[in-house]
């Protein structure tokens, strides 16, 4: 069976997953999955270029194909545009490569980004409609934000602010950005080391926000603010799935790492919660893993799969789909030696990008990290 383009179009807005369930080890036998890949339309700035590949016989299987870019510094967001190049943020440098055609090219570094600043930086970005502007997400001195720039092809213009005050610590600073469906901007925060901050819904840390594309609070959000759910520790990976749901990729933190199914105005638990919970009035994961497994950080969703990058887990998570469930996590790309993993992107091609973390003061860099390697699927 062949996708077609406008079912394209949806994997690659995508992010998704299911059935709450524990986590194994390499299963080369492993069924596809079964989720549908007809959806609402995606985001513009996610729509790839044409023939719509072919869909694979079993999305859950992963092969490195070769390396895309290399000699990169952290690269963190990652975003197609319509030639199927994508432009790349570099957490600790604060440029923004072009990547695509064999060349990377640098088209702008954004003033104003702390690049000393732990885990926080120069983080996601999405590419907006027209392909004429770009909003990304990052750290100052004094807190994390949300800026736009003007786009022209080459070059970025210089940031306006659409959204500043979100706390900053060393951890916990989410940054991942994601246009839904609907056309509105959604944005994951962490908690900035303070878990009771989670819980308030008046503030930006811990949440999901949802906007408009000028940073204003979107219409039909759960508290008349931003915030779209609450409870949250620290979201690095956002993704829609075919069926317009949103998926989050969460941090845990001694135990459990989650993959959630993010509902409007739902409540996630932390501090209170970590992991699967019966909790009244708590939201549990659909998917989970010991944070040795995992630290999930990138999710994306194409072919009924998620996708979910681990940082120390040092491979990347299919994760079958099956409407709200999520089938039992297939760990891949472990025996490829590549280290920590940040990104797994949706490429229109039919393939994955996936990028390696290995620079960012937690891994082994090896000759030519970080990379974004093309990964097949099926």
């Amino acid at each position: 069976m062949s996708l077609t383009r406008r079912e394209v179009l949806v994997a690659l807005a995508a992010a998704g997953a299911g059935l709450a369930t524990g986590c194994t080890g390499d299963d080369p036998d492993s069924a596809p999955a079964t989720e549908p890949t007809t959806a609402p339309p995606a985001s513009p700035s996610t729509a790839p270029a044409s023939p719509a590949p072919a869909a694979p016989g079993d999305p859950t299987r992963l092969s490195v194909d070769g390396a895309i870019a290399e000699d990169l510094t952290v690269p963190w967001g990652l975003a197609f545009l319509r030639d199927g190049s994508a432009l790349v943020t570099e957490r600790d440098t604060a440029r923004v490569v072009r990547v695509g055609g064999g060349r990377t090219t640098t088209v702008g570094e954004v003033p104003g980004v702390d690049t000393d600043s732990g885990e926080g930086g120069l983080m996601g970005i999405v590419v907006l409609p027209g392909e004429d502007a770009v909003i990304a997400a990052f750290t100052s001195p004094d807190d994390n934000r949300i800026v736009r720039m003007a786009y022209d092809g080459r070059r970025l213009g210089r940031p306006k602010v659409l959204l500043d005050g979100i706390p900053r610590a060393f951890n916990h600073n989410g940054g991942r950005l994601v246009i839904g469906p609907d056309g509105t901007l959604y944005a994951s925060t962490g908690d900035a080391g303070q878990g009771e901050r989670s819980q308030d819904v008046d503030s930006p840390a811990g949440k999901v926000l949802r906007m408009t594309l000028d940073g204003k609070a979107a219409e039909g959000n759960p508290f008349g603010n931003r915030v779209w759910s609450y409870g949250h520790r620290n979201i690095e990976g956002l993704a829609f799935d075919s069926a317009g749901r949103l998926w989050a990729a969460e941090f845990g933190d001694q135990e459990t790492d989650e993959l959630n199914l993010i509902e409007r105005g739902a409540n996630y638990g932390w501090p209170q919660t970590e992991g699967p919970t019966d909790a009244k009035g708590i939201t549990g994961p659909k998917a989970w893993w010991s944070t040795d497994d995992a630290s999930p950080a990138g999710v994306g969703i194409a072919y009924g799969t998620a996708y979910v990058a681990a940082l120390r887990g040092q491979c990347v998570w299919a994760v079958p789909l099956s409407g709200t469930d999520a089938g039992r996590p297939r760990r891949r790309l472990a025996g490829e030696d590549l280290g920590r993993i940040r990104n797994a992107v949706p490429a229109p091609d039919g393939s994955l990008w996936v990028t390696t973390s290995n620079t960012d003061g937690r891994g082994d860099p090896r000759a030519g990290d970080d990379r974004i390697l093309r990964v097949t699927v099926g």
